[in-house]
């Protein structure tokens, strides 16, 4: 069993590094063999429409024909993992530019244009998508959240296989809030859910890898 950890945030030690490297410690407490990806160290670029993938009997049938720093990960899903956990901050409501960038090259090359739509992946791979937000959790029905954790999660599992979502809400984003413009947040209660609440979301994630490397 061969889990890939993929980072979407520019941070390598904070919330959503934090809550990843859980999951794949859970992971690997079932015996799985780990790979930690920091999206923000490669230098890569989203889909260009080429539309190489899509060629009848081209040599990129079904798989991303860019090359850059991104591909050799691309291939290392495609050939050696069987689980996938994606992490990524939600900026302005929706994932950040690097994870949205991946998920372009990741999953547009293997749809397939057919009625209904299927998938030219070769196999089948559990997946699962952590998401850290500074909003709180009665706000994302309002503000359409919802909507994009859904359909991510919807197109994940036509494209790749079974998928998942965890969420950890109103999250402690600065070390000291006095240096930023932050008037809408109480230091003093983010603090505190950073200490009482983050703990048992990082619980939460070891065990969501811990239940994808065991196959339950």
């Amino acid at each position: 069993m061969t889990v890939i950890g993929i980072n979407g945030s520019p941070r390598k030690k904070w919330n959503t590094a934090q809550l990843l490297t859980q999951a794949l410690e859970g992971a690997a407490s079932q015996g799985a063999g780990t790979e930690l990806v920091h999206l923000y160290d490669l230098d890569f670029r989203g889909c260009t429409s080429c539309f190489a993938c899509k060629l009848i009997d081209g040599p990129s049938n079904g798989r991303c024909a860019m090359t850059d720093e991104l591909t050799p990960v691309l291939r290392r899903i495609e050939d050696d993992a069987d689980a996938l956990l994606l992490a990524t901050p939600v900026y302005f409501g929706s994932q950040s530019g690097e994870m949205r960038s991946f998920l372009e090259r990741l999953l547009f090359a293997p749809l397939v244009y057919s009625d209904p739509p299927r998938t030219a992946f070769r196999r089948q791979l559990r997946t699962a998508m952590i998401y850290t937000m500074n909003a709180p959790e009665e706000a994302i029905v309002p503000m359409g959240y919802d909507a994009l954790f859904r359909s991510t999660e919807a197109v994940l599992a036509r494209i790749l296989g079974e998928s998942e979502t965890l969420c950890s809400y109103d999250t402690y984003q600065f070390r000291d809030y006095s240096k930023v413009v932050m008037e809408r947040m109480d230091p003093a209660q983010k603090a505190q859910r950073r200490e009482q609440v983050f703990p048992d979301d990082c619980r939460r994630a070891f065990e969501l890898g811990r239940r994808i490397a065991s196959g339950v």
